[in-house]
């Protein structure tokens, strides 16, 4: 089996108090087989159409043959370069496979002009644009199609030989890009947006881009019949068992690459586990680890930890040397990339079943999109900031701006409201290629709280992390860091320019988090590359 796990401490007695239920109820067989009713009544309609993901190795082997011909095809017109406009599960899965097989693949799930414009001056004359939206209504995606069909029509190349369109069928994208000509390839409708790795979402782009996604769907058909069985050897059992049954239970969950072949998978498994748990005051919040930042994982003393490693062992109940261990156990994982896909999808909803609630709907975060776009309806002006230190604009929710005079002061209140169960969300709605040094502020606030602090760049976060953030456990604090862009850019045939469309979901984004009673403190910075050791010196 491609696929191993084991578990020490805390997650091996969860696993042995919660894995003979779960194969005396016949959970394994019973996702296999397509059953709704394994996460109760309230969830059941939900789940009988967002099962499809189990048969996604079958499902999709046709698409294999369509793919490589086109890519052959766009290799004869001259593209050698793919990008990928998508969202969430749209982005996460081809990010991973891309970055694992070290293929180059452009991945464009941003809405700061300084990035779109950036992937639209990277090898224009040879690129093909992937425009990938589940619904077919994602304003991210369908606002990065407009300025790729301009572009391509100002160097003199026809769209419908460049743009390349995934969505389900039915959807208003798929109507349009028929109408307009493009080639569309359509995903199966029963599979939800963060299982949808292994369908046309996930190896569109990364077979056009050059990876061989037959055999990551091999690697994914190798431990396929393992995760369909009622046994107590069942790794998706195992894990699910592990990072959701804990007594007492652990709402967060550390996960680190530590010697593995695979590169981001952790990212791709926050927006999975957060956005399927994260409801009903309950879920467990991931946190991604890096091995180089020691003061993270020193931050982490309650929480249970993921390493992502070559060779998990053969022993499920591992002995190896707990010593530098907390008390919540470690999970160990090793395996191929398909077989992680499919072993965590397994995994999350078993999770789901142990935490009481629906996996497979994220009814928060359609409030963000909801705030954003009455803001871009409205256009109200923006709201005054309560004060100005060194060129940063600090607003932010009552109890944390009413007790600050300073910048330091305003970080101060904001980590006064942590709880010792808590946590620190820093939402980035900034130039990542331009700030990347803006995550290591992680690392301080992590030295500084002594809590776990997690790091999103906006909006891709708000398609993941984000609906934990509402929805899950009320325990975490939040840092929104604006800029003002140095050059803004407009969309084709609407209202509003990138700069106003980030500037309006950090705006939602943080209107709903406040509804949620959720502390907030938001900085803007008005000259980034000034302002950011300003920041740092701040957070210190």
């Amino acid at each position: 089996m491609s696929f191993k796990i084991s578990v020490s401490g805390a997650a091996a007695d969860a696993v042995r108090a919660a894995l003979p239920a779960l194969v005396d109820d016949l959970v394994a067989s019973g996702i296999t087989s397509l059953d709704p009713a394994l996460w109760g009544p309230e969830a059941e309609a939900e789940a009988g159409k967002r099962l499809g993901w189990t048969e996604s190795v079958v499902t999709s082997r046709p698409l294999v043959a369509e793919i490589l011909a086109l890519r052959e095809h766009l290799l004869a017109g001259g593209v050698t370069h793919i990008a990928l406009a998508g969202m969430g599960g749209s982005s996460l899965a081809p990010e991973v496979i891309a970055r694992t097989s070290g293929v180059d693949l452009t991945v464009l799930d941003a809405t700061d002009p300084g990035q779109v414009l950036a992937a639209l001056r990277d090898r224009l004359e040879s690129t093909a644009l992937v425009v990938s939206s589940k619904s077919g209504g994602t304003v991210e995606t369908d606002s990065a199609r407009r300025v790729f069909e301009r572009a391509f029509r100002e160097i003199g190349v026809d769209p419908v030989d460049r743009i390349i369109v995934v969505t389900d069928p039915g959807s208003p994208l798929e109507a349009s890009a028929t109408e307009a000509g493009y080639r569309v390839f359509t995903a199966d409708p029963t599979v939800g947006g963060r299982f949808s790795a292994l369908t046309a979402f996930g190896l569109v782009p990364t077979g056009l881009a050059g990876i061989d996604i037959g055999q990551l769907l091999d690697e994914a058909e190798s431990v396929s019949l393992a995760l369909a069985v009622d046994s107590e050897d069942n790794p998706g059992l195992i894990l699910g068992a592990a990072i959701a049954a804990a007594t007492p239970r652990r709402d967060k969950l550390a996960i680190v690459a530590d010697g593995t072949h695979i590169v981001g998978l952790a990212d791709w498994a926050e927006q999975l586990i957060a956005e399927s748990t994260g409801k009903i005051g309950t879920g467990i919040l991931p946190v991604v680890l890096d091995l180089d930042a020691p003061e993270l994982t020193a931050a982490l003393p309650d929480v249970q930890i993921v390493r992502v490693v070559d060779d998990a062992g053969d022993e499920v109940f591992s002995d190896h040397d707990d010593a530098d261990l907390n008390s919540a156990g470690e999970i160990r994982v090793s395996g191929t990339l398909g077989a992680q896909f499919l072993v965590w999808q397994y995994a999350t909803v078993v999770a789901g079943r142990l935490l009481g609630i629906n996996p497979f709907d994220q009814p928060d975060v359609e409030s963000a999109k909801s705030a954003t776009r009455g803001l871009l309806d409205s256009r109200p002006e923006p709201e005054p900031a309560a004060f100005i230190s060194d060129g940063i604009e600090v607003r932010g929710t009552p109890h944390v701006i009413g007790a600050a005079s300073d910048l330091a002061s305003a970080i101060d209140a904001l980590l006064e409201e942590l709880g010792p169960d808590g946590y620190v969300a820093v939402q980035a709605y900034v130039d990542a290629l331009a700030l990347p040094q803006l995550a290591e502020v992680r690392g301080l606030l992590a030295t500084l709280s002594k809590r776990p602090v997690t790091f999103g760049w906006g909006p891709r976060f708000l398609h993941s992390t984000g609906q934990f953030h509402k929805g899950g456990t009320p325990t975490g604090v939040f840092l929104q860091i604006l800029s003002t862009p140095a050059e803004d850019l407009d969309i084709p045939d609407r209202p509003f320019t990138f700069g106003e469309l980030i500037q309006a979901q950090a705006v939602g984004d943080a209107s709903v988090l406040a509804e949620h009673n959720r502390p907030v403190l938001t900085l803007t910075l008005t000259d980034p590359a000034a302002n950011i050791n300003t920041l740092f010196a701040a957070v210190r």
